[in-house]
């Protein structure tokens, strides 16, 4: 169920250029960046990201940090970690648990991010920012560009 929906995801995010998605929301800057080698699975650090369903943040990259998660195989996810739904704040960076991406602002806005997308009672037009993974053996590469 898990790679059927990794799938659909998949195939909306690349259905519009990546471009269009980082533009279309004015809530969020788009600060390049690219971890290269800096994530080896084989490192203490990020060792949990050899077995699926786990993730890893990564608190100095992207605009308020990134959420790697390990879906499984050779596939990751990789996502923004500030609401897209809100002016950037101090409760707009999201807090993870399990595959659940939650704003610490009042209206509790939630993502999943497995596939980005917004969980029902949240307010806004936004899902979670995407950033492109790349994985060669056990290196795995997050970029914006």
């Amino acid at each position: 169920m898990k790679s059927i929906l990794f799938l659909l995801s998949l195939i909306i995010l690349t259905s519009c250029s990546r471009n269009d998605i980082i533009k279309s929301n004015p809530y969020i800057p788009n600060y390049s960046f690219n971890t290269g080698i800096l994530i080896n699975t084989n490192l203490p650090e990020y060792s949990q990201l050899k077995f699926s369903g786990n993730h890893v943040i990564l608190n100095n990259y992207g605009f308020k940090g990134v959420v790697l998660y390990y879906v499984g195989g050779e596939q990751y996810t990789a996502f923004e970690l500030t609401d897209p739904n809100h002016i950037p704040s101090s409760c707009s960076k999201l807090n993870v648990e399990g595959v659940i991406a939650t704003c610490g602002c009042d209206d509790g806005n939630s993502y999943d991010i497995l596939t980005g997308s917004m969980r029902e009672g949240t307010t806004g037009g936004y899902t979670l920012k995407p950033y492109r993974v790349e994985v060669s053996g056990n290196i795995i590469r997050v970029s914006n560009n």
